[in-house]
């Protein structure tokens, strides 16, 4: 019986040491990090009757930020700067992980998603691109039933991309 005993542990130790076949590559390119090149993420922010600020800014999976300041900001034209990677990574994490790509793509008024509706706010529209998955989303906050989750990712893009020194005090935005 020691000589089958000793057999089968050869077995099981060849098998534990053998070559495994490579993971088939990701469906999606979504989270992993070798993927920045196919990540862009965009936030506009459009006005509203009062003193909102209305900008773009667009940010790339290698950090690159590019910032155009066009009413009510600190800084009006096109302004560029670089964010850690590590912070791009953490966003697309949350896009994905707050289930962006599910989201309907308009919340304004008329839309069934919209729910109740109030004038003169300001829209907010996102644009995210993650490896080839792609979407857009317009959101009034007007609409009432537009998910907190979707202004929670708005304000990450704004944190990620490191805007609050461009946009100014007395942003008048919820």
């Amino acid at each position: 019986m020691s000589a089958l005993r000793a057999l089968r542990a050869l077995i099981v130790l060849a098998a534990a040491c053998a070559r495994r076949p490579a993971d088939p590559p990701a469906a999606d390119t979504a989270a992993r990090p070798g993927s920045r090149d196919t990540v862009a993420i965009s936030l506009e922010r459009q006005p509203c009757f009062g003193t909102c600020p209305v900008y773009t800014v667009a940010l790339d999976g290698s950090g690159a930020v590019h910032f155009e300041g066009r009413r009510f900001v600190k800084d009006t034209g096109t302004v560029e700067w670089q964010v850690p990677r590590e912070r791009v990574d953490s966003l697309v994490h949350d896009i994905v992980a707050a289930g962006y790509f599910d989201l309907p793509d308009r919340y304004a008024m008329g839309q069934p998603a919209c729910g109740r509706y109030a004038t003169d706010l300001p829209t907010v529209i996102t644009s995210v691109r993650i490896g080839s998955r792609t979407k857009e989303v317009h959101h009034d906050y007007g609409c009432e039933g537009a998910p907190e989750r979707l202004a929670a990712l708005e304000r990450r893009i704004d944190e990620v991309a490191a805007v609050s020194g461009k946009r100014g005090a007395g942003s008048g935005e919820r």
